[in-house]
């Protein structure tokens, strides 16, 4: 059966099948959780596999090895810059999740560890993107009940926590 647990720790710190890296389209080393990535992963190594790559859309996601990560991979997921959510910013959020889903599905993976992504520097508001988060995963699991699952949020801000546990207890999904 599959699950959606939401942990207050760092991404790079708990043992999945695959970590999200909440990326930029040019999947470069960035700051917060994507330099956190490339830094446990193993600078080098990453930019090389992801100069490889090259790009990775808005709302996409693509996939490369987890290198030094206790991960075997890191799927790298494009959120949106957040301006006012009136430029298809809550679909491309919902994509981003769903991209990232449908390549552990693809790869046969059965755990993964998200961030909340865009709710940092690409400044999507926290209660938004908490919902549009947690209704793609459910979304996901009610489609594919042939394919387990456990969807984990790492998350090390107590507020953060708080109103992801609050979303996750309520009965949404948005299309």
């Amino acid at each position: 059966m599959s699950s959606i647990t939401i942990q207050q720790n760092g991404i790079t710190n708990i043992p999945a099948d695959a970590i999200v890296n909440a990326a930029n389209t040019a999947l470069r080393e960035g700051h917060g959780v994507c330099g956190a990535i490339f830094r446990t992963a193993g600078s080098a190594e990453l930019t090389k596999a992801c100069k490889a790559i090259g790009h990775c859309d808005e709302g996409s996601a693509v996939i490369t090895q987890g290198f030094n990560c206790s991960s075997k991979f890191i799927i790298h997921a494009v959120g949106p810059r957040f301006s006012d959510g009136k430029h298809g910013e809550p679909d491309i959020l919902y994509s981003a999740y769903t991209s990232t889903l449908q390549l552990c599905k693809k790869n046969k993976l059965h755990s993964v560890v998200f961030p909340l992504i865009s709710a940092g520097i690409f400044g999507y508001p926290l209660y938004d993107a908490w919902a549009r988060a947690i209704s793609a995963c459910k979304n996901f699991i009610h489609t594919n009940q042939d394919y387990t699952i456990d969807i984990i949020f790492a998350i090390p801000e107590d507020e953060k926590v708080a109103v992801g546990n609050s979303i996750l207890q309520k009965n949404i999904l948005l299309i």
